[in-house]
């Protein structure tokens, strides 16, 4: 076995922690680190502060569970948005996917995930009963689950079905453009903003 041998003990906690980030092996790290050694101190630096800043300054939506900068995201705040219509996505890259699809005026509602027995993941770990009080709230008349295609984004959007048949809300689910097994991240646009313009109601999935 190969052990790395570094001229530096800096050098090798920076390769260490950068390591660490999803889908960067070693060798990656370290062409990134040195790539910082050759910048300006001062670029590093305002590198650093905006990662700090990111942990320690940033915000979730009051409303919809969003990262944001502050209390209620720019999206549940902006009064052109129809605030009528709510989409259900597991995170925050499918916020940003939808939103690249500019098919989309509604307001959304981050999970935060969705139920994965053998990961540990049950409805209470997801942002499901929020959801439930803003449909009792008032205001709201079509939610729309935008999950992935998977067997665990079918049985968060069943269990959401579950909670909320009796509402007196309009359920519905993206057309099966998006492939069985999908997840919305890896879908190009334009056949995410067809998926959403010719959705279709819930009910007529469920038992197919």
């Amino acid at each position: 076995m190969n052990i790395e041998k570094y001229p530096s003990r800096l050098l090798e906690n920076a390769v260490n922690e950068f390591a660490k980030l999803p889908g960067i092996g070693r060798k990656s790290a370290l062409r990134l680190v040195l790539h910082l050694l050759r910048q300006e101190e001062g670029e590093v630096n305002a590198f650093g502060t905006s990662l700090i800043q990111l942990r320690s300054e940033i915000k979730h939506c009051k409303v919809c569970h969003n990262i944001s900068d502050t209390e209620t995201c720019q999206i549940c705040s902006n009064p052109a948005r129809n605030n009528s219509v709510v989409c259900i996505v597991e995170n925050i890259r499918d916020v940003m996917s939808v939103e690249n699809t500019q098919q989309f005026n509604g307001l959304y509602h981050v999970l935060g995930g969705i139920i994965s027995p053998m990961d540990g993941i049950g409805p209470s770990e997801l942002e499901i009963d929020s959801l439930v009080e803003r449909v009792d709230s008032g205001g709201i008349i079509e939610v729309i689950m935008a999950l992935s295609t998977t067997m665990e984004g079918d049985t968060t959007n069943f269990y959401i079905y579950r909670k909320l048949k009796d509402k007196k809300v309009k359920l519905s689910t993206l057309a099966r453009g998006v492939s069985i097994g999908d997840e919305l991240e890896y879908t190009d646009e334009v056949t995410l903003g067809r998926s959403l313009t010719n959705r279709v109601p819930y009910e007529s999935n469920v038992g197919k």
